[in-house]
């Protein structure tokens, strides 16, 4: 093959490759080569970078690795194409990770996404939710990371940013009750102020989240511990044992309408528990705590508890007081 002629298949190959790839930066064809391994190489990345990208990819590699110091448009173009296709892998791996329950790969994964695209929003959606499925599983090293993803989605999605697919939710009402459900989750322990917020916000949503009696469990869990305890030690502190004043009878109805709160909550739960026998251990416990504040708010009788567990999920969720 005369010079010329490995010039025009070079630099043809080239062009060929950029207008299918979709490139916007002009060309400069003409370079000439009496390289054949030069050709060779560049060619087996032309015939395989649509239908082989995995085959591209390597011959990529190798032409880089061989003729990085030509520093000229081949190079350029290749390094380029390269970077592209590592990040749609790391897209296209970023869910494996999480199903597989590598969290730690994907945090890492999700960062190297987010660092080139950092409005990337279905990486942000995976890793918000993948800090509850993590946590669920003993692994709680990624909460903060994870309660920033969320809600920075749930922000992007109700400013009315939408991912290139939903998917594995089902759209955006049952993703924004699966995010605002990790935060709440995410934020039992430290801020259940704020987990309350989420957990209500998250039954909103026409979405499994609202039939899911874990929902119900961590919104109780989410007034006792914080609201309650609060309220409770308040009141105990400055009105328990005093005669009785407004400012008392105040106190006590705030504790009070709290604990009907936490019934509700229970009494969803039970509810949407259902007869699964799966559940049977967790209704048993709900039902002792729902008793035993139910009891308190009714002069000691659980009249009415299991009428009231009935027709619970029958009405709206009361709002946070």
């Amino acid at each position: 093959m005369n010079g010329l002629l490995k010039k025009l298949v070079l630099s043809g190959l080239l062009a060929m490759s950029m207008v299918a790839a979709g490139s916007s930066y002009h060309v400069a064809l003409g370079q000439e080569t009496d390289d054949p391994v030069k050709i060779q190489i560049y060619k087996r990345f032309y015939d395989n970078y649509q239908g082989n990208k995995a085959i591209a990819y390597k011959a990529a590699q190798d032409y880089v690795a061989k003729y990085t110091k030509d520093k000229d448009q081949y190079v350029d173009y290749l390094q380029k194409w390269m970077k592209a296709y590592e990040q749609d892998q790391r897209k296209a791996n970023l869910p494996g990770l999480i199903n597989e329950k590598k969290f730690s790969e994907a945090y890492s994964t999700g960062a190297q996404i987010l660092s080139t695209e950092p409005n990337y929003l279905r990486a942000q959606i995976d890793l918000g939710y993948a800090g509850y499925l993590a946590a669920t599983n003993k692994d709680e090293t990624h909460n903060a990371e994870a309660l920033n993803y969320a809600r920075k989605s749930i922000q992007l999605i109700e400013e009315g940013k939408a991912p290139s697919e939903w998917a594995p939710f089902k759209g955006k009402d049952d993703t924004l009750a699966y995010l605002n459900y990790a935060v709440g989750y995410l934020t039992l322990k430290t801020a259940p102020e704020q987990a309350i917020d989420s957990l209500i916000k998250a039954a909103q949503y026409e979405s499994e989240i609202r039939r899911t009696p874990s929902t119900y469990y961590f919104l109780a869990i989410a007034y006792e511990s914080g609201p309650y305890k609060t309220l409770s030690a308040t009141y105990q502190t400055k009105f328990a044992g005093q005669p009785e004043t407004p400012e008392g009878k105040a106190a006590l109805e705030k504790v009070n309408v709290v604990m009907d709160r936490i019934v509700d909550a229970y009494a969803r739960a039970i509810n949407a528990a259902g007869t699964d026998p799966k559940t049977e251990q967790s209704r048993k416990e709900w039902l002792a705590a729902a008793s035993n504040y139910y009891k308190f708010r009714h002069g000691g009788s659980d009249a009415g508890l299991t009428e009231l567990i009935a027709s619970a999920t029958q009405k709206p969720l009361p709002p946070k007081p």
